[in-house]
């Protein structure tokens, strides 16, 4: 009696395992006897393209033939065989400004550089002339000899109508990897980074589409496909993207561009007077803000309007003439505030300046004159 159940129980056990590991392998078993026989799937059908989706190609096709890849090279002395020769430096990005071959870019793209290859999107590539810099600003211009079938200047936008939260889009070349387009929005506006020097960079606007090494110089682009900013600096520990980005507002590169061909280098217009940050430092002192007028030039601006220089004392102390407190609408705190101030303006603009002269204040007309 036991044996015939433990035969059975055997019985039924193989039977349940040897269902058990059919049922495992059937998977297999199916792909060994079918697979010569597998074919592609069908693709299944994908409809239209989301609107962004289509506005954003759009944009990137547009803007693509105006930006470009620079590379650049930095010229060695051997100095065991006194021969000279050139070694890759550094890459960045740019934009072409114009129909003459103008191309814009940051000035720590091309600072320290002996020569500048500008590669276009048609694979073409060019050595760069340098036309001017304005460190102040972190923008460089080249010129690239570009005869037929020039590409298309990138359409100009204005920084004044950004709002926080609208759409941007860079394009450059992060890493090498030439024209790439990431997406995001207008972080903040006005916000501030250090320069060349002692002036900070002002103005600048904020965006988390990613921004990395070799971006610099490349254009950020609204949603219209127009010019809104240029990629200068991200904010980042460890060197790449941590969605803090910053760049040029195109207001001011538009302001600083055209000097910058026209005559190599960038000055605002011309008050026609002599200020110091150092020595604003050492007279804000006593509480006092301001930026005092250390000198006049005679034949400048604000002679004309009639503001009293600093003067120094018999005992050589300084004797504080005229304060600018305030140009047009903007609040005059320190050189920097001056500095901006007048960058907002063109030479010939008649705007109102706001002094104090001892312990009055005066508002003064006065046309502000050409850069020198």
């Amino acid at each position: 009696m036991n044996r015939t159940f433990f035969i059975r129980l055997v019985s039924a056990t193989s039977a349940a395992l040897l269902i058990i590991i059919v049922w495992q392998s059937f998977p297999i078993i199916q792909g060994v006897v079918l697979g010569g026989f597998a074919e592609p799937r069908a693709v299944a059908p994908r409809g239209d393209l989301a609107a962004f989706e289509q506005s954003t190609i759009t944009v990137f096709n547009a803007a693509r033939d105006s930006v470009v890849f620079i590379t650049t090279a930095e010229r060695v002395v051997d100095p065991w065989t006194r021969n000279a020769y050139d070694v890759p430096r550094g890459n960045g990005s740019g934009f072409v400004w114009d129909e003459l071959g103008h191309v814009v870019t940051n000035n720590h793209v091309i600072a320290g550089a002996s020569r500048a290859v500008v590669r276009l999107a048609d694979g073409r590539a060019f050595s760069a002339r340098l036309v001017g810099r304005a460190p102040e600003h972190d923008l460089a211009v080249l010129h690239i000899g570009v005869g037929s079938d020039r590409p298309p200047p990138i359409p100009i936008g204005t920084s004044n109508e950004l709002r926080v939260g609208q759409s941007v889009f860079a394009i450059g070349n992060p890493f090498g990897l030439d024209w790439t387009m990431t997406t995001g929005i207008v972080s903040a506006l006005g916000r501030e980074l250090p320069g060349e020097g002692s002036l900070p960079i002002r103005g600048l606007i904020q965006t988390d589409a990613a921004i990395n090494p070799g971006n610099s110089g490349g254009p950020l682009i609204d949603s219209a496909g127009r010019l809104i900013g240029v990629n200068t600096a991200i904010f980042s520990p460890s060197g790449g993207s941590a969605g803090i980005g910053f760049a040029v507002p195109v207001d001011t590169v538009n302001r600083v561009v055209p000097q910058l061909i026209a005559r190599g280098s960038y000055a605002p217009p011309r008050l026609g007077i002599l200020f110091d940050p150092r020595v604003d430092a050492m007279l804000a002192q006593d509480g006092s803000s301001g930026v005092p007028v250390l000198g006049v030039d005679p034949d400048g601006p604000a002679a004309r309007a009639g503001l009293v220089p600093a003067r120094i004392s018999g005992d050589g102390l300084i004797v504080v003439g005229d304060r600018i407190i305030g140009l047009g609408a903007t609040r005059v705190d320190e050189a920097a505030d001056l500095i901006t101030a007048l960058e907002a303006h063109r030479p010939g603009d008649q705007v109102e300046l706001h002094i104090r002269r001892g312990d009055q204040r005066k508002s003064l007309k006065i046309t502000l004159g050409e850069p020198r």
